[in-house]
């Protein structure tokens, strides 16, 4: 080799060199919506550590539970401006800035956690999560899926939907609220701190949190006496991290596939985590001696019913709102050709009525 063509190469390899350390000393700060008292942060933790492990030589997060470093209302704006990196949150507290966060969050009485999973790995869904945060410059890994909530848990008993009317009950979620509007009741929104005192004090008649096992680790079994199954408020939920557009597009292709891989890992982990937390923690709260009920089949053929009124009906008012519940609907339309000849092993439910497929489509 010419001594000149050495010297190239040796300044190569310097260079190289040089570069991969630029890139592992890449750095993000990193909070959420969730403290470190609501296990929902466990979630965030593990896709952290899978981050760390699997792209530690390029990029390491420094995770800030939620509340250390600001409100977790504040926590998509810190994001959006660069402030911090990344943050973990439940889409569903931005509907107020379009109305497409709330299905991306949760649905009431529609999908179950297998629904969305299949939903953004195979149907398109991870394609409008993108969609829909990247108005804000934002990137949006889904990383968490829980199945349906608990329920209302409260001191007054709610056996039916008549004793649901009159009720003050704490709920989540835009749609959620419509359709316990239409039942009769009055929507009290809380932030989930507040649950437990709001339960405690009267504040409340009867309020949703979590799934049972996040429940019961906020204290909830120490206030509630009646429980009211099942959680037709949020079959299902979903959590996930923004990222900051610009601070994604810094890193490397291969860098951004490692945050990838790590999503899908840990929303197949946090599926089991949770369905495991939630079976201890109906445990716990049936030793605590709170007392389980459970809705007739007519009130649960009565809230679907309404469901889809409100639905097509929120469809109608935002197009981004109309686009993401078509997706929903074509996909459990479109899956039903296996889901409801595997029954009774298949993975998602069978339903005898839809939304309006159509009546969302003219909406769009």
């Amino acid at each position: 080799m010419k001594p000149q063509h050495a010297i190239i190469s040796a300044s190569l390899a310097i260079l190289t060199s040089l570069g991969a350390s630029a890139q592992a000393q890449q750095s993000w700060t990193m909070t959420s919506t969730w403290p470190d008292s609501i296990d929902a942060v466990k979630i965030d933790l593990h896709w952290v550590e899978l981050v760390n492990k699997l792209a530690g030589e390029e990029l390491q997060i420094e995770f800030f539970a939620g509340g250390t470093l600001m409100p977790g209302t504040e926590v998509f704006d810190a994001t959006e401006t660069g402030s911090i990196e990344a943050s973990g949150d439940w889409p569903g507290y931005w509907s107020g800035l379009n109305p497409a966060f709330s299905p991306l969050a949760s649905t009431p009485s529609l999908f179950n956690a297998m629904d969305y999973f299949n939903w953004i790995q195979q149907w398109g869904g991870r394609e409008l999560y993108q969609e829909i945060y990247g108005q804000f410059g934002l990137v949006y890994l889904p990383y968490g899926v829980l199945n349906n909530e608990s329920g209302f848990m409260g001191r007054t008993p709610i056996k039916s939907l008549a004793d649901l009317d009159g009720k003050r009950l704490r709920i989540a979620g835009r749609d959620q609220g419509r359709v316990l509007e239409e039942l009769g009741d009055s929507q009290v929104t809380l932030a989930g701190g507040e649950v437990y005192q709001a339960i405690e004090r009267g504040v409340v008649d009867a309020a949703e949190f979590s799934a049972p096992g996040i429940d019961y680790s906020v204290g909830l079994a120490e206030v509630a006496d009646y429980w009211a199954t099942p959680g037709w408020h949020q079959s299902a939920t979903v959590f996930g991290v923004m990222i900051n557009k610009d601070a994604w597009d810094a890193l490397s292709e291969e860098t951004q596939e490692k945050l990838r891989i790590a999503a899908d890992a840990t929303l197949a982990w946090s599926l089991a985590w949770s369905e495991r937390q939630s079976t201890e923690g109906t445990v716990k709260f049936q030793e605590a001696g709170v007392e389980i009920s459970t809705y007739g089949e007519e009130d649960m053929a009565r809230i679907q019913e309404i469901t889809n009124e409100v639905i097509v009906r929120g469809a109608c008012e935002h197009p981004d709102h109309a686009k993401v519940y078509h997706s929903m609907v074509s996909y459990l339309q479109h899956y039903a050709n296996w889901r409801d000849v595997s029954v009774p092993y298949n993975m998602s439910r069978s339903f005898d009525n839809l939304p309006d497929l159509e009546a969302i489509e003219a909406c769009l």
